[in-house]
């Protein structure tokens, strides 16, 4: 589903969605950027799976929130089937998974695989899962950071669509290496939200080709 694939450009205005479960810290870069006339991608929406911080900033900036919470549905496919529904009901031309904790299910992908994008706090393929920076810490890496990726059924396996390097300073721990890998994903992501929405981008055998 991800070997061949295009995303972007938009006729208007990219319409994105933003997928977040946390304080959204990352994602308000995005919301910031948005907020400017002149940017080619517009927030329509923003979803979580709970009550969560990052809902709060959405709603200051402005952009429609809502929460597709598990618990109200009676299993993972249900529920994965109500968010699939929730998302198109803004459509969106591009989805963006910013601190979203869930696995996004086959009912999911089959409505919105290969336009969700996901931020990932390490360099896929190394390092994928819930424990990206803790887990490049223990490895001892000198040199780790962020990717953005498609999403597919995997586990952060998509094709990649760009990096950045982060290195790893002496006396860094969990909380001081994730916040400079924060800084550092903020700047990819509106970066490349401003690539797909201007000139776009197609994946051919998991490589990304730049317009």
């Amino acid at each position: 589903m991800t070997d061949h694939l295009a995303l972007g450009p938009a006729a208007g205005r990219l319409r994105v969605v933003v997928l977040l479960s946390g304080a959204g810290s990352t994602a308000q870069a995005v919301f910031d950027a948005a907020a400017a006339p002149d940017c080619p991608f517009e927030v329509v929406a923003v979803l979580a799976d709970r009550r969560a911080e990052g809902l709060e900033r959405a709603a200051a900036a402005g952009i429609a929130t809502e929460v597709v919470a598990p618990a109200e549905h009676p299993d993972r496919d249900a529920w994965n089937a109500a968010l699939a529904a929730r998302v198109s009901a803004h459509r969106p031309e591009l989805v963006l998974s910013a601190g979203f904790m869930r696995i996004l299910g086959s009912a999911y992908l089959a409505a919105h695989g290969g336009r969700t994008i996901n931020a990932h706090p390490a360099l896929l393929p190394a390092f994928p899962g819930a424990h990206g920076v803790r887990d490049a810490l223990a490895h001892g890496v000198a040199v780790t950071g962020c990717t953005l990726h498609v999403v597919d059924a995997g586990t952060d396996t998509g094709p990649i669509l760009d990096q950045r390097a982060v290195r790893v300073e002496a006396g860094d721990d969990e909380a001081t290496l994730h916040e400079r890998i924060k800084t550092a994903e903020r700047e990819l992501l509106v970066t490349t939200l401003n690539r797909i929405a201007t000139g776009g981008v197609q994946i051919r055998d998991r490589k990304a080709l730049w317009t």
